[in-house]
C-alpha cells in the first residue's frame, strides 16, 4: 500500500463524508483486495466531482439567466413608456 492520499487533488470537505470513510476503509484492507476497490472508488470519486462542476455550471447559467431577465424586464418598462409618450404626443 503506498502512502500517497487516495483523494485525487480534493480538499476532504469537498467529498462527501462517506466517500472519504470509504476510502479509509479500503487502506485498511489487505493489499491484494485493494486495486479493483480502488479503481471503482477513483471512478466515484471523479463522478461526484463532474456533478459538482455540473451543478456549478447550471448555478452560474442561472444566475446570467435571472440578470439577462433583469434587464429584459427593465427594457420592456422602458420601451413601453415610451410607446405611451409617443400614443400621447400624438393624441395631442
Amino acid at each position: 500500500m503506498n502512502s500517497t492520499s487516495r483523494l485525487p487533488n480534493s480538499e476532504p470537505d469537498q467529498l462527501p463524508r462517506e466517500l472519504i470513510e470509504l476510502g479509509k476503509e479500503i487502506a485498511k484492507l489487505p493489499a491484494g483486495q485493494q486495486p479493483g476497490i480502488e479503481a471503482a472508488y477513483s471512478r466515484a470519486i471523479e463522478s461526484v466531482n463532474r456533478r459538482r462542476r455540473i451543478l456549478s455550471l447550471v448555478q452560474e447559467a442561472l444566475s446570467q439567466l435571472r440578470l439577462d431577465i433583469k434587464y429584459l424586464m427593465f427594457d420592456l418598462e422602458v420601451t413601453r413608456r415610451e410607446r405611451d409618450e409617443l400614443r400621447k404626443g400624438l393624441e395631442d
